[in-house]
């Protein structure tokens, strides 16, 4: 008999686990075309690997000890266990001690899955053959059921991988070695559970690394190399990872090539000339071609890399005081080892530096010898700027990942601003900011400069701001000298600003500032150098703060001049964003988000309690009192209180202030509300589909589009989808422009019915990519670009080029809180060209998809 999920039920106490309860439904679906697989890595007694196929509304579900192999020779061992219930294929987290299954579980690996022939029929035989269509696992596997008998009554089963083109030898790649974390979530085992000791904080940084099998190829050097970049993390996370120093300096990487040497910074440039010395030392190395990465430092008298004797060395001649630090080695003597795991890479590079240098201008960059826990501690007690840290199994990747992640001992607080510097180049209004603080006398001393983070606008606006302050003479005790600082306008020390910072000088100079915004919500003359306090008083203060009632007690902040009550109100608390954060999140993006709500009615998302409490979508302002929104003619919406624009930054943080985290938009201006300027295709996945899979449909429709000889923009949608936005010359009413996507979508459906869904509801979206074209009727709106979403962790819909698509990781890959380094680093608007296409919905291609 088929084991059954009130057996699941029977063996768990729901009051103590977080697992999901099945909730018995007689309407449970029968299986149909494709299904939801997921495979669950759990860390109980032992190690194993938990394998769901969806069956007849539950999880038909195994115990595969070894995992998953690509290898055809190698017959897993699966032993049958409980039917789950289907919210399990969610599930992550810690069984508690006691429990049924005690342990950590994470998503190892979930998409769809399609049998051959009818499933029920050869699950019921014992040989169930099927395709995976998953983010780790794709191709042909056989389940097939054993005579064995083992230490219990429990089925046993064997999965085997079918002989295809993504079988692989088990010599070559273990594909549960290679990849061993999460699909949902950064977390990775061993172990994630809260509350007792970690593997990770019981052994050194350097553990036994994973058993990734991957070997070096033959290949000639590359004439160019992208440096691999890491993720900034808060914290340090589970897993085997090594750690380094960050070092504050330049990233270099090294060509040998012939015994010619040539240096070259991460954006490319030659910097041979600069570096005689270093390039010789390499040169002596004795290597036919090569490719080194490192970073070039100069380090002070306590041994730690300091910037500014870095830039000294430059400006004085004195090249000979860098040391280059050497960390990988992606290319040696005609191989190519960016498949090599990194700590086989280091471990080559260690022990050429070893055997054949003899320059102390270059070093190995050693990794610490210290608990992951105190990493991050330890790093900041040297006076360090950080740690990178690199998974160990991981390969080199000339890109941004997260196997290779740093963590930084950062800063950030109020500066009063008392001047600034002329612009210089293509900059207008002004250059940097000159900002100061106080000293613990009350005298306000210069503490540096700040030349990044604003926008074209923002510096605009800013200069406007300061003419009334300019003074002659700087209001600060100790004016910097020097010609940098002969064209400064001085300005009274009433303005203040927000700055991040990576560290203060023994002179209290603030190095590598990055501006956040004016603050008005507190006095110039309380703003000082923020001390840090010891642990154990902050944790006192804080468990007496939780003591006291909160309501009413809360100070009100100001952001952009509109007041901002209950500031320190929790948002979403799977971030910990505040209402503050919301709307200094909306103030720093107004530049680029305003032009997309320009004259054009908008919804509101509110979430007074916070994201978890009640959700209310606005479309008219009605009694409610936002700062700043401008109201439309009520002729525009008959019968209804006025439609809502937002058109000014004010305006944007008052809705914020009111409780909005989301802003939604017509498809159409008030100038012009009839006629639609655009239309778009809200893909819309299955939940259980893999994020390979939306990335191929996305894809798809845009080849549809370009058959049709429409241009297409393309925007995450914050949640889990993608929009496809195509603009248009306002010609056609709304019922054209509606039937139009309705039949855009139809034929998506009709032409590939196993990937697309041109109709609503769950059950018709199981397996597939529901293409929603409802957003294309008089009324309906859809999430604005750069507009936050009211889910956890406060993803973020981004305007991406079409050729990011494939680089794209998740919907949500950019948050309220890691968006605007994007936004600064970028080179170029991915929508540059949006408003100067002209295309419309003519006959001859309303006609090619069948629309009268």
């Amino acid at each position: 008999m088929a084991p059954s999920t009130s057996e699941y039920n029977r063996k768990r106490n729901f009051d103590i686990t977080a697992e999901p309860r099945d909730e018995d439904n007689p309407r449970r679906r029968k299986a149909k075309g494709a299904m939801s697989f997921v495979i669950q890595k759990h860390d109980a007694r032992r190690l194993h690997y938990d394998f769901r196929l969806e069956l007849d509304g539950t999880l038909k579900s195994w115990a595969v000890p070894k995992g998953p192999s690509l290898d055809p020779g190698e017959k897993r061992l699966a032993v049958q266990v409980e039917d789950h219930p289907l919210a399990y294929g969610s599930f992550e987290g810690s069984i508690p001690e006691g429990q049924y299954g005690a342990g950590d579980v994470i998503v190892w690996d979930r998409g769809e899955w399609q049998a051959d022939g009818d499933a029920a029929e050869g699950y019921a035989a014992g040989k169930l053959k099927f395709e995976l269509r998953g983010e780790k696992l794709r191709g042909h596997w056989t389940l097939v059921r054993t005579r064995l008998q083992g230490h219990s009554d429990k089925p046993q089963w064997l999965l085997i991988k079918e002989r295809d083109d993504q079988a692989r030898d088990i010599a070559d790649y273990d594909v549960t070695a290679a990849e061993p974390d999460s699909v949902l979530s950064d977390k990775t085992l061993p172990r994630l559970g809260q509350g007792k000791q970690t593997k990770a904080s019981t052994r050194s940084t350097s553990p036994k690394p994973p058993a990734r099998r991957a070997k070096a190829r033959k290949a000639e050097l590359p004439e160019t190399l992208e440096a691999q970049l890491a993720t900034l993390v808060d914290s340090p996370p589970a897993g085997d990872w090594l750690y380094e120093v960050k070092y504050d300096g330049y990233r270099l990487l090294a060509h040998i090539e012939g015994g010619e040497v040539r240096l070259f910074t991460r954006s490319g440039n030659d910097w041979t000339e600069r570096l005689p010395e270093q390039a010789r030392a390499l040169a002596a190395l004795g290597l036919d071609n090569a490719w080194l990465d490192g970073e070039i430092v100069v380090n002070d008298g306590q041994g730690v890399s300091s910037f500014q004797a870095l830039q000294n060395a430059f400006e004085t001649g004195k090249a000979t005081r860098i040391a280059y630090y050497l960390f990988d080695m992606p290319y040696l003597n005609g191989a190519d080892l960016r498949e090599v795991p990194v700590e086989q890479r280091r471990e080559l590079l260690g022990k050429l530096l070893e055997d054949s240098n003899d320059s102390d201008l270059l070093c190995f960059s050693a990794a610490f010898e210290v608990p992951a826990d105190r990493i991050l501690a330890s790093a900041c007690e040297l006076g360090l700027e950080g740690v990178i840290g690199k998974r160990l199994g991981s390969p080199y990747r000339s890109r941004r990942n997260k196997d290779w992640i740093k963590l930084k001992c950062a800063h950030r607080q109020e500066f009063i601003i008392v001047g600034y510097t002329p612009p210089k180049g293509g900059r207008q209004h002004l250059g940097a900011l000159l900002v100061a603080l106080h000293d613990e006398q009350g005298e306000l001393h210069y503490a540096g400069k700040v030349g990044t983070g604003f926008t074209a606008a923002m510096l605009k606006q800013l200069h406007g701001r300061f003419q009334p302050l300019i003074v002659e003479r700087p209001p600060v005790v100790d004016p910097p000298k020097g010609a940098a600082y002969r064209e400064v306008t001085w300005l009274k020390p009433e303005q203040l600003c927000e700055i991040a910072y990576a560290e203060m000088t023994q002179d209290r100079i603030v190095r590598q500032g990055v501006f956040h915004g004016l603050r008005d919500d507190k006095p110039a003359r309380e703003i000082g150098l923020e001390e840090a306090t010891p642990a154990r008083e902050a944790e006192a203060a804080r468990h007496s703060a939780s003591r006291r009632p909160s309501a009413g007690k809360q100070r009100d902040a100001t952001v952009a001049g509109v007041r901002i009550s209950h500031p320190e109100r929790v948002i979403d608390d799977a971030s910990g964003a505040r209402k503050l954060d919301v709307a200094g999140y909306y103030a720093a993006v107004a530049d680029w988000l305003l032009p997309h709500l320009a004259d054009r009615p908008v919804a509101l998302v509110r979430t007074p309690e916070g994201i978890a409490g009640e959700q209310i979508f606005q479309k008219h302002k009605q009694t409610l009192a936002i700062p700043h929104i401008r109201e439309l003619d009520p002729a525009l919406d008959p019968g209804h209180a006025p439609l809502m624009v937002i058109d000014s930054r004010e305006a944007l943080i008052g809705a914020a202030q009111m409780g909005t985290v989301e802003l939604h938009t017509w498809n159409a201006t008030a100038d012009r509300i009839e006629r639609p300027d655009r239309f778009i295709l809200d893909l819309d996945p299955d939940p259980t589909l893999p994020w390979s899979r939306m990335v191929e449909a996305t894809e798809l429709v845009l080849t549809l589009l370009d058959e049709l000889e429409l241009q297409a923009f393309v925007k995450t949608s914050g949640g889990r989808g993608v929009h496809l936005v195509v603009p248009l010359d306002r010609r056609q009413d709304w019922e054209i422009v509606k039937a139009f996507a309705q039949a855009a979508a139809q034929h998506l459906a009709n032409t590939l019915p196993k990937l697309f869904a041109a109709k609503m509801g769950a059950q018709n979206r199981q397996g597939r990519i529901f293409v929603d074209y409802l957003r294309n009727r008089h009324g309906a709106t859809t999430v604005s670009a750069f507009s936050l979403r009211a889910r956890p962790h406060l993803g973020v819909s981004v305007p991406i080029a079409r050729e990011e698509l494939s680089t794209l990781e998740a919907s949500d890959q950019w948050r309220f809180d890691s968006l605007l380094p994007r936004l600064e680093a970028l080179k170029d608007d991915p929508w540059a060209g949006y408003a100067k296409v002209r295309q419309g919905l003519t006959a001859a291609r309303r006609k090619r998809l069948g629309v009268e």
